[in-house]
């Protein structure tokens, strides 16, 4: 028996096993697979949800079905990846930054020291430059 379809949340999604998402278009899987992608460059999460380290883009496998989605999806990827960077990158007051930022890129960064910021930013940085070769 299959398990009833619950609200996918971003913060808590597990990064670890094999997880599916049914949606339909429109529905933003592309932002949702972005979202858990930068969860998974800075080591988000804790053991139930997280991976256990941090990431780079060789290390993750993001599968689509047609040649335009998948440069699509590289391409939402590394933008969010760049701004997740910048986010971090940010002084903590930088009210810009903030106004610049989503919800969920916004919470994801509340949940690290002040001081892992910098180490974040950097790993996030590299995976968006790496992007290419993904």
């Amino acid at each position: 028996m299959t398990p009833a379809a619950r609200p996918l949340d971003l913060a808590t999604f597990p990064l670890r096993g094999r997880q599916l998402i049914e949606a339909s278009a429109g529905t933003g899987k592309t932002y949702t697979l972005a979202a858990l992608y930068v969860r998974l460059v800075p080591g988000h999460g804790d053991a139930q949800s997280g991976f256990g380290r941090p990431l780079m883009p060789p290390e993750i496998v993001v599968m689509t079905f047609t040649n335009a989605a998948t440069q699509e999806l590289r391409d939402r990827i590394r933008t969010r990846l760049a701004e997740a960077a910048a986010l971090f990158a940010a002084p903590e007051n930088d009210a810009e930054a903030g106004l610049l930022a989503d919800e969920f890129l916004l919470a994801l960064r509340a949940e690290y020291p002040l001081a892992d910021l910098p180490l974040c930013a950097r790993r996030l940085a590299l995976a968006a430059e790496w992007m290419d070769e993904a």
